[in-house]
């Protein structure tokens, strides 16, 4: 557990809560708050991202005024803060060590502007301790906090807690959906994505038109019995999962899975590969 200090605040680093416009986030950024607000310069930032639902963005003015503080919005300008624009550009989507989108639109917009001796507020719930278990393992030099893991808060708690503040909760998550994630998340799997098909054609349809360009090596799926992978459009008939479980989307779960890719080196990468590694 990171100790936090409550030295002279000119002496104390700052903590840093990343919002993903996800209840988690939002309630782990209240508890930080309320623990150190009076003590320490608790930042908020949130990494804008074109292709999330509208809707977040009224969700990050709601919890503004419940915060009672500004959220930093970061956006790239590389790549319009557009995930598809991403996908066309560096022609790559994901492999087994993370998205580009998330390394180049939130983990690079975090490096501009964080400070050496920030400490990390993690969003991760009472169910993702091992997440939190894994990122000490792996950087001890990197101070961090997770409220809702002290305090046993799971994530349907966090929604619950959101709505008691008077806050209606993102539209992906009135919708069924997991969290508020792009809105045809690479990360997601088959049962996600019929969903998303169903739901948002349009999106489900420029993801589409990319992997046509890009070819195979961007296929998300294979088929376990002929290891063949296949594209989007090719998704077989079956369940739709729209409560499917996939990572959330944020500066510091992207951070804490780094490591990863110190595995698989740029080498790893064709120019034209889509997708290098594991599959659904």
């Amino acid at each position: 557990m990171t100790t936090v200090s409550r030295e002279a605040p000119q002496a104390l680093p700052r903590i840093v809560c990343q919002f993903s416009c996800g209840a988690a986030s939002a309630v782990a950024t209240k508890l930080a708050l309320a623990e150190y607000g009076a003590t320490h310069d608790v930042q908020i930032v949130n990494a804008f991202l074109l292709n999330e639902h509208q809707d977040n963005r009224r969700f990050l003015a709601d919890c503004e005024a419940w915060f009672g503080r500004e959220i930093v919005q970061l956006r790239d300008e590389k790549y319009g803060a557009d995930a598809l624009e991403v996908f066309r550009r560096e022609r790559f989507m994901k492999n087994r060590y993370g998205a580009s989108c998330t390394k180049l639109l939130k983990r690079r917009l975090l490096d501009t502007w964080k400070q050496p001796g920030d400490i990390m507020v993690f969003g991760f719930t009472a169910e993702e301790a091992d997440r939190l278990d894994d990122f000490r393992d792996r950087n001890p030099d990197r101070p961090a906090i997770a409220p809702l893991i002290e305090r046993g808060i799971g994530k349907e708690d966090c929604k619950a807690m959101v709505q008691r503040a008077g806050i209606e909760l993102p539209f992906m998550y009135r919708l069924g959906y997991e969290n508020a994630n792009c809105i045809g998340c690479v990360k997601g799997g088959e049962g996600y994505f019929r969903a998303i098909r169903e739901d948002f054609p349009e999106q489900f349809e420029a993801l589409c038109k990319i992997q046509d360009d890009l070819g195979a090596g961007s296929y998300l799926f294979r088929d376990r019995e002929t290891n063949v992978r296949y594209s989007l459009r090719d998704i077989p008939p079956g369940p739709v999962r729209r409560n499917e479980k996939i990572p959330s989307c944020s500066f510091f779960c992207e951070l804490a899975e780094a490591d990863y890719q110190v595995i698989a080196s740029d080498a790893a990468r064709t120019p034209a590969a889509g997708l290098q590694g594991g599959a659904a």
